[in-house]
């Protein structure tokens, strides 16, 4: 039996896993037939029990009592992984938490395999945190810690935009210089590299490796601005309150519109503060909205709205979001020209990333044949267009948006572990 190896793509919004087993890199099914994974956990109340994916995600929005996280790459390099945070009244450790997600990966992997892999190469953004080495270094430590708990004996890491470029390379014919663009829901990413299915089996590719970029900005910030933008206005963002009309708290809001930060609202001190503004808000009607969110938990719901308006701008110039979980009848139409002007700061950033890329690398603009989009930001129009405009003369590849990193991590495997002869057993 041939050892295998394989590669984790642990991302923000979505994970995978790929084998190298018997010689064929494949990603192995972790939901029925899914490749992929939302990278959410649901902790039952009753039980504490923990379920993943897509019915951590079912169970939450069916009401179902218990702790919904999603977002937990995010907290890896922050001072979060030490605090920990209340999981059915108990504290649980984010390091817990995160090895139970990762766990029922490589579950679901030694069971395809049928039998225990010991080897793994773990993908990484290029910043775990931006303008912080020590935070982005204490970040792969802390992962790499996770991936000994699971019982891995040799562990590599990878960056996520070269692993999409080893997935995309094998379909390439003749040499291409390319940029990777691979933009999750925690970070955007960038690799200059050159390409050729002449390369796919050289263990060392640091010469064809020309820069590395990248910046903490994500999916998960465009549904937070987004939410700013669109949603909570309609929840009282921005509001006054009192005789002198003060602008209410905005903090709760910010925090209601970001993904990691939404289950740490949900405390006596914040919803006994929001109902004695309430007494004297300027805007009874939208205000209220805040408070039945606060106090029903269904933070999540609102973002998961946000995330389902975004998507669907992607395709269409009007979205309407639907809260009646909020309220009866209660839906927000939102306008894409809204969404891209709320974005645009972000989007900026992560073309200059892009560009600062190219610097480093030594390139212009115009030399780039191939601009590969990988991760699920890439949907988004203006980021489509905006790489259209960057780059004009190079072909587009964004096939397996989702998985091409676990599938390159899955090549690097066995470019780094290579392929070694096990007992039978």
């Amino acid at each position: 039996m041939t050892t295998t190896s394989c590669g984790i793509d642990f991302g923000t919004s979505n994970s995978t896993i790929a084998l190298d087993l018997d010689g064929k890199i494949s990603l192995v099914p972790i939901e029925q037939d899914h490749v992929t994974i939302p990278s959410a956990i649901f902790f039952q109340r009753t039980t504490n029990k923990a379920f993943y994916g897509r019915k951590a995600i079912d169970l939450f929005f069916d009401r179902q009592e218990g702790r919904f996280m999603r977002s937990l790459k995010r907290v890896l390099g922050t001072s979060l992984m030490k605090q920990g945070t209340l999981v059915n009244g108990a504290s649980m450790n984010f390091g817990i938490i995160i090895t139970a997600f990762l766990k029922h990966l490589k579950d679901k992997a030694d069971l395809y395999a049928d039998q225990a892999i010991e080897s793994v190469v773990m993908g990484r953004p290029v910043h775990f945190v931006d303008n912080d080495p020590k935070a982005d270094a204490q970040a792969q430590e802390e992962l790499k810690t996770i991936a000994q708990r699971l019982g891995f004996k040799h562990i590599e890491f990878q960056f996520e935009p070269i692993a999409a470029a080893f997935a995309h390379e094998a379909r390439i014919s003749g040499e291409k210089l390319a940029i990777v663009a691979d933009l999750g829901g925690g970070t955007s990413d960038f690799t200059v590299i050159r390409l050729s299915s002449q390369h796919v089996s050289k263990s060392d590719r640091s010469s064809d490796i020309l820069a590395n970029t990248g910046v903490r900005i994500g999916g998960n910030d465009f549904d937070k601005a987004l939410s700013l933008s669109a949603i909570m206005p309609e929840l009282g963002y921005r509001s006054t309150y009192g005789a002198k009309h003060l602008e209410v708290p905005l903090k709760p809001y910010q925090d209601l519109a970001e993904w990691s930060k939404v289950n740490f609202l949900y405390t006596p001190r914040l919803i006994m503060q929001i109902r004695q503004i309430l007494h004297e808000a300027d805007d009874k009607q939208r205000y209220r909205r805040l408070l039945s969110v606060l106090e029903q938990e269904t933070g999540h719901m609102l973002l998961a709205g946000a995330e389902g308006a975004k998507i669907a701008l992607s395709g269409q110039e009007e979205y309407v979001a639907q809260f009646d979980f909020i309220e009866a009848d209660f839906t927000i139409a939102i306008q894409r020209a809204l969404f891209e002007q709320a974005i645009d700061g972000e989007v900026e950033k992560i073309a200059a990333s892009a560009l600062q890329c190219l610097q480093e690398a030594g390139v212009r603009q115009e030399a780039i044949d191939l601009v590969i989009l990988t991760g699920g930001s890439t949907e988004v129009r203006s980021v489509q267009d905006i790489f259209k405009r960057l780059f004009p003369n190079a072909a587009i590849a964004d096939q397996n948006k989702l998985s091409s990193v676990g599938l390159g991590l899955g090549y690097d495997s066995r470019l780094k572990f290579g392929p070694q002869t096990s007992p039978v057993r």
